[in-house]
């Protein structure tokens, strides 16, 4: 980073020298040794691009998943069976969880409770499905005709099966969007067969396409009524009926939001009442607040996101290490031009700045490259992940504020090593 011609013009070669000046010194003698620069400058880059790049993909992934739960239904209650963490972290499904008798006693709740918007039993199990030669496998789902509105999942074809479908156990079918196409390709199910394990299903409807969210892909589901599903595919007898037989979950909907902790209340005092002698501390259910879990799960992304930024974050400390040592090397191979200007004038503190500005108008040059790269990388990366980046100001603004400060603790240094040259040895320097 030789600058020793503009050290020397008549026009800064002695006195003190104002702000603009040393920047303008500072940025000359970066641009005369520009590879040198580039490569100085690559890890605050580097670091930089990568906090920027993670810090909105990991936002993007909260915000995509958020916006997938909401869209498969709002204000919900999930009852299902108890779930434990076992030894090892390995996830324990504990207790009776629900059955038929518990949705059908909810549905009842929900013509004398005002705040009940919809009650909707889950039983589903995997499945290959034939149509038309294809064959596909897709997860069918017994449940009733409310699952379409309290999962805002209501036919973009054809239509639900209604009541009387569950009731005379018709076997009828909704398609998820993919299986759909898989079976049916460009042509329109609705009317047509398709076999579900064994049994021979009218399709009544197909549904938009949904996407994906977590575990639920409704795009890969079938959805038949309840009652034939338990008759049908299910294939198992308990002493009880129907009633008696389990599901995978009921699905709750709360008219209002507030409703939900008051309506958990009520729905856990209801089953509990349905399991006479049951510990009300391990019912061998639980009922899960969907707003609780999604505060719960933007914590963990949330958490996620900063342990990325900050590893990210690394490669700036690994880069400040970097400009501070060519900065040194920079002050030895200048040794005597910093003595020529002493000789001239200049002051310590001017030796000082000079040196300073060069190590902060690296890193800042740099952080402002990282932003760019950084903005295009996150972009890139989320369309091959198939979610769009959430950038924000507040990451880039405290990455590039990061990489300035960075430029000055580790440019000072160097520059206080340069400033306390002897201008008499400086010379003689070879």
């Amino acid at each position: 980073m030789s600058a020793g011609g503009d050290w020397l013009t008549d026009e800064h070669a002695s006195g003190h020298v104002d702000a603009l000046t040393t920047i303008g010194i500072a940025w000359r003698a970066i641009r005369g040794n520009a590879s040198r620069s580039l490569l100085t400058a690559l890890g605050v880059i580097i670091g930089v691009a990568a906090v920027v790049a993670l810090t909105a993909l990991g936002s993007g992934v909260t915000r995509n998943v958020t916006d997938n739960l909401q869209a498969l239904g709002t204000n919900l209650l999930t009852v299902g069976a108890s779930v434990q963490a076992a030894q090892g972290g390995i996830a324990r499904v504990e207790g009776s969880g629900v059955r038929v008798g518990d949705a059908e006693a909810l549905a009842a709740l929900q013509a004398i409770d005002g705040r009940i918007a919809g009650v909707v039993p889950i039983a589903q199990t995997n499945q290959q499905l034939r149509a038309l030669g294809q064959n596909t496998n897709a997860t069918v789902v017994g449940t009733w005709p409310s699952f379409g509105p309290v999962r805002n999942a209501e036919a973009a074809s054809g239509a639900w099966f209604d009541e009387l479908d569950v009731a005379s156990r018709r076997r009828v079918a909704v398609l998820g969007y993919q299986v759909a196409q898989e079976l049916f390709g460009e042509l329109d199910p609705v009317g047509m067969s398709v076999t579900i394990g064994g049994y021979a299903f009218e399709v009544l409807g197909v549904l938009p396409d949904k996407g994906a969210s977590g575990f639920t892909n409704l795009n890969r589901q079938v959805f038949v009524p309840l009652d034939t599903y338990l008759q049908r595919l299910a294939r198992t007898q308990v002493a009880g009926g129907i009633a008696a037989q389990s599901l995978s979950q009921v699905i709750v909907q709360a008219v209002e939001a507030r409703d939900l902790e008051p309506l958990r209340a009520a729905v856990l005092e209801l089953l509990l009442e349905r399991r006479p002698g049951a510990d009300p501390a391990t019912p061998g259910f639980q009922v899960q607040n969907q707003a609780d879990a999604l505060a719960s799960l933007t914590a963990v992304t949330g958490t996620l996101t900063l342990f990325l930024g900050a590893i990210a974050g690394i490669s700036l400390l690994v880069g400040g290490i970097g400009i501070m040592n060519i900065m040194l090397v920079s002050v030895t191979e200048r040794t005597r031009e910093i003595g020529v200007r002493k000789a001239l004038g200049a002051r310590p503190g001017d030796v000082r700045s000079q040196f300073l500005t060069e190590a902060v108008v690296l890193a800042t040059s740099g952080g402002a490259i990282g932003l760019a790269l950084g903005a295009a990388g996150a972009q890139l990366l989320g369309q091959q992940l198939g979610f769009p980046p959430s950038l924000s100001w507040q990451p880039m603004t405290l990455a590039f504020g990061v990489s300035a400060a960075v430029g000055i603790a580790f440019g000072l240094y160097p520059a206080h090593r340069a400033a306390l040259l002897d201008p008499v040895a400086s010379l003689r320097h070879e």
